[in-house]
């Protein structure tokens, strides 16, 4: 398989988690899960024994994209550079492992929801109440290796000129955004909520636009890079002394 192929491939499986994160977590979640509200997410999840079992199948689609997005965007930095593949790979599938927990306890919630002799003697409103809580933890803590695989993505696309170089610096600012929005929204009570939102937001941009450079461009020939190094020689002295 050639790196265009390979490039679409990873692009595809990373449209799948924007896709599969965008209607479960931004969409299904919040109109099922209400914050601070265990009797009326109990509810919800009892009432809408439908949606709430999408919502966990979604969550788990998150983890199967997340995953392969994961690997082939180690295959597709491989040859250029081996250790931020890695470092994508490896950040990635940490990622998908906290996503998986909270499917689980999303999926724990929805059963209890359904049929509550599950727990029986037990209160099914506090029990949902701390697994919706585990299950956003579990989304705040895994946002410090979503934010993680960003950094060498982008730092990879900065070395190698084989993406735009405005992308790979977007991607790497995007990363270290998100896991400063994870350390401040789970360090900081009473954070404020344009903070924890806004430090994501460069991380979306460059997510997108790697998303679309992928499908629509692939990844540039390295003799196109080449050349383009050839014209800016700091960045060309970055590039081959960096140990990624």
């Amino acid at each position: 398989m050639n790196q265009q192929t390979t490039a679409r491939v990873t692009g595809a499986w990373y449209l799948g988690l924007a896709v599969t994160g965008g209607l479960g977590f931004l969409l299904l979640r919040p109109a099922l899960y209400v914050e601070g509200d265990p009797a009326a997410t109990l509810d919800n999840l009892a009432t809408q024994q439908g949606l709430s079992r999408l919502a966990v199948v979604l969550e788990m689609g998150v983890v199967v994209t997340q995953a392969l997005a994961a690997v082939w965007f180690y295959k597709l930095y491989r040859p250029v550079r081996p250790v931020a593949g890695v470092a994508v790979a490896a950040f990635g599938l940490v990622n998908a492992v906290a996503v998986m927990a909270s499917a689980v306890f999303m999926a724990t919630a929805t059963a209890i929801a359904g049929d509550r002799s599950l727990i029986a003697g037990g209160d099914p409103t506090a029990t949902v109440g701390v697994l919706q809580l585990l299950s956003a933890n579990a989304w705040g803590v895994g946002a410090l290796f979503f934010g993680l695989w960003l950094i060498p993505m982008g730092w990879a696309a900065v070395t190698t000129r084989r993406f735009p170089v405005a992308l790979g610096w977007i991607l790497v600012v995007g990363g270290c955004g998100y896991v400063l929005s994870a350390l401040i929204g789970s360090g900081l009570a009473g954070a404020p909520g344009w903070l924890v939102d806004g430090l994501t937001v460069p991380a979306s941009v460059g997510e997108f636009w790697m998303i679309g450079y992928l499908l629509v461009r692939g990844i540039r020939p390295e003799t196109s890079a080449t050349g383009l190094a050839a014209t800016h020689p700091v960045a060309s002295d970055a590039a081959s002394t960096s140990p990624s």
